[in-house]
């Protein structure tokens, strides 16, 4: 019987896992950002052995890098590592693509549709942890709807490691520029739509080529691990 202490017990780490990756995602934890679990035990109120849960869901995602008898940090995919998984990228999405167009209804494709247009609200209403998220949950549910769970785990790994070297993109671009991946993923859907495989292959290679050449912002120096979580401090005792 899961009483109302695990209620909130799992509430809490959810909440804990939930801003984390914003905070990793929003670029507000830098690179090796060590985690130690003393202080992110204080800041949310968990014992350790939830600490250990949650930072044990981000490196499934690929987000934080446990090292034995050192601790967790905040991933820090260096040049050959980000080659390699845009290279495995291109075709692990390709293969995606290719079982979609045999497999996926026409309701399947709606609601990929409905994720691209809730991926351009968030950006427009400016909630960029909603809109990171999502732009990661496209690639995610077409390898959903491949029917390949193996493909699934693989992409989430790759997909979460790789939005870390993407670089923070301003709110208010310039004229021209194409900051935003929601129009690629549309183009993506609207040749799936159409039963064309060619074109689908080539707008998703476009989409995973541009997404390799976005640079990821710089480390930034000396940071609070409770501000960047937007957590309250601590008033002294």
């Amino acid at each position: 019987m899961i009483t109302l202490t695990d209620t909130a017990l799992l509430d809490t780490e959810e909440r804990m896992y939930r801003e984390i990756y914003d905070a990793i995602m929003e670029h507000r934890l830098p690179a090796r950002t060590k985690l130690t679990e003393q202080s992110l035990s204080q800041i949310y109120g968990l014992a350790r052995h939830g600490v250990r849960k949650v930072l044990g869901r981000l490196s499934a995602d690929g987000l934080v890098d446990l090292e034995a008898n050192r601790g967790a940090f905040i991933a820090s995919p260096g040049a050959q590592e980000a080659n390699d998984m845009f290279e495995l990228r291109q075709t692990l999405e390709q293969m995606a693509i290719e079982k979609v167009l045999t497999t996926a209804s026409a309701a399947d494709m709606a609601s990929l549709r409905h994720l691209v247009e809730r991926e351009r609200d968030a950006y427009q209403r400016g909630d960029r942890p909603q809109w990171i998220r999502l732009s990661a949950d496209f690639h995610i549910q077409l390898a959903q709807l491949s029917g390949n769970q193996l493909l699934v785990e693989m992409l989430r790994r790759l997909v979460s490691r790789t939005t870390l070297l993407i670089s923070h993109q301003s709110a208010t671009p310039s004229a021209g520029s194409q900051p935003c991946s929601f129009d690629e993923h549309l183009n993506v859907v609207s040749a799936l739509e159409r039963k064309d495989k060619k074109l689908a292959l080539q707008e998703m290679t476009l989409h995973l080529n541009r997404c390799a050449c976005r640079t990821p912002k710089a480390t930034e120096k000396g940071f609070d691990l409770r501000a960047a979580l937007a957590q309250p401090q601590l008033k002294p005792s």
